[in-house]
């Protein structure tokens, strides 16, 4: 069976193939826990100098930040993931600048602690080998479309139904249709990472956590798993229009339950 990584990777070297002579910039979207940061940093180590590879989730907004959208527009915007709690406008300046970036040129990139829930205090520090022919940015909300009318539509779960007034997902919209329409602009290709559906996220979010509390999968206390029950709640609204195929057009990689791709 191939696995993610070997899927991705002939996409990418054709890819920087197509551009010896110039920077393309190229989105992965893919469903919390499918495995995108795994297979990315594989490909990467196949691609080697040629490629960059971020993830959207070290451009979250500080938690201090966060929590003046959660005082001002909603309280669910406390919690990271939604539209509207990343540095948009810092995502497109470094994009910006690793396009037009030569060896030599050394970049300070945010870094996002999950275990803390914030920015960490010490930014990475990337010195380029050789100019980029490809920089890929991985995130689960790559390239979707916004939609108007779903802050007046029925709840989908728990943490919308807090969204009494449909404010949350109202700002999301207007995110979407505004300064992250203008990141999706900034792509020369998408590749978008299909679950078999929004039901296997839990299971596949669950051994994520565990690593991200540097645990074996399996171990997380009933109050753990309670957390990650509702925090994917956030997510799910965008993750289903995703696989709905509502977003921007590229290539598509199905996966099974087990990561293998059909």
């Amino acid at each position: 069976m191939t696995s993610l990584a070997e899927a991705l990777l002939p996409l990418l070297e054709a890819e920087a193939g197509q551009h010896s002579n110039a920077t393309a910039i190229i989105f992965i979207s893919g469903a919390q826990g499918i495995g995108k940061s795994t297979a990315l940093q594989s490909a990467l180590q196949a691609l080697g100098p040629r490629a960059i590879g971020l993830g959207i989730d070290d451009f979250y907004l500080p938690k201090a930040d966060r929590q003046r959208l959660a005082d001002d527009i909603h309280p669910l915007f406390a919690t990271r993931g939604a539209p509207g709690t990343h540095d948009v406008p810092l995502l497109i300046d470094t994009l910006t600048a690793l396009k037009t970036a030569q060896p030599g040129t050394e970049l300070t990139l945010p870094h996002f602690s999950k275990r803390d829930d914030d920015r960490a205090p010490g930014p990475r520090r990337l010195t380029l080998e050789d100019r980029p022919r490809l920089i890929i940015l991985e995130g689960w909300l790559m390239g979707v479309a916004p939609d108007p009318a779903a802050p007046s539509d029925a709840p989908l779960n728990a943490v919308e139904a807090e969204d009494t007034a449909g404010d949350w997902r109202r700002h999301q919209e207007a995110q979407l249709a505004g300064p992250y329409a203008a990141l999706w602009d900034m792509a020369d290709r998408f590749i978008h990472l299909d679950a078999p559906g929004f039901e296997t996220v839990l299971g596949w979010r669950l051994q994520q956590e565990a690593g991200n509390l540097g645990r074996p999968s399996g171990t997380l206390t009933d109050a753990e798993t309670r957390w990650v029950e509702r925090f994917i709640q956030h997510y799910e609204r965008l993750t289903r229009r995703l696989l709905a195929g509502k977003r921007r057009p590229g290539e598509t990689i199905r996966v099974r339950e087990d990561r293998t791709v059909i």
